[in-house]
């Protein structure tokens, strides 16, 4: 099993930057992909960035030149710094781990992922 700890959510205001972090502990391995995903109330889990473990990083749309993700692997660890922040980036976020198949590009399904951390809220306020 993988545990995936988010933390360094909470509330700003728009303009402003938060700065994620998802610690990783449990069974290791030696390829994945690790991904940010995103859930406003009523709305579906969005992709947001995702990283391999080697190979090049992928955004969304809404948030390519504003959001970094960067990873450290020898802290199995995986940030998310946003910034300009929106209120519409309000939403719990999540990170997963993908420990299969190809990984040599982050995926933007959801059900590519086989580990999930419990989240962590982000407001952004007008």
């Amino acid at each position: 099993q993988v545990q995936l700890v988010e933390s360094g959510g909470g509330l700003v205001q728009a303009g402003g930057s938060l700065r994620l972090s998802c610690a990783a502990s449990g069974r290791t391995f030696s390829n994945y992909v690790m991904g940010w995903f995103r859930q406003a109330p009523g709305n579906q889990r969005e992709f947001v960035a995702g990283i391999p473990r080697s190979g090049n990083t992928l955004y969304a749309d809404s948030v390519r030149g504003r959001f970094t993700i960067s990873g450290d692997n020898a802290k199995d660890t995986v940030y998310l710094q946003m910034n300009s922040l929106k209120p519409e980036d309000t939403a719990v976020y999540f990170c997963a781990v993908r420990s299969r198949g190809y990984m040599s590009r982050p995926s933007r399904w959801a059900s590519d992922y086989d580990y999930w951390g419990q989240g962590t809220q982000v407001t952004v306020s007008s």
